[in-house]
């Protein structure tokens, strides 16, 4: 697993597997958070499967489901709602980890300066300044 921290209370990672989800529990982890859609790649773990395997680890479970480059606001909205009701501290997982790190960004855009934003997301390997830019311009 490649588990990139961005705050204390959430951290990102390219798509983990049922296999991965002991080993997120037994990090602290108090819930989960799939930004991928289902089929979105031949051979990826659905949702569904590891919904079930970190239920059975008492962790809670959310999917919100992100189509790469078009974040509706309705997704954003539920987006936004999951990362403040959800138990802390929480994994949110996509296929490289990119796209649950641009939510968090467009997210938090606003509540903290953008050049905690960035450094945060930089620090993780992400660079978010392309979309702190366009909200910026907004």
């Amino acid at each position: 697993m490649d588990l990139r921290k961005i705050t204390d209370d959430y951290t990102v990672s390219p798509q983990i597997d049922v296999e991965n989800v002991r080993e997120i529990a037994n990090a602290g982890y108090r819930s989960v958070m799939c930004n991928r859609p289902d089929g979105e790649e031949p051979g990826q773990t659905s949702y569904a499967l590891i919904a079930e395997a970190a239920e059975a680890e008492g962790l809670k479970v959310v999917s919100v489901p992100i189509t790469s480059g078009m974040i509706t606001p309705e997704a954003l909205d539920e987006f936004r709602k999951a990362l403040k009701d959800m138990p802390k501290p929480m994994l949110a997982y996509c296929r490289s980890g990119t796209r649950c790190t641009m939510l968090w960004a467009i997210a938090q855009h606003g509540t903290i300066e953008d050049s905690e934003i960035e450094r945060r997301a930089a620090e993780a390997g992400y660079d978010v300044s392309g979309v702190l830019r366009q909200l910026g311009a907004q």
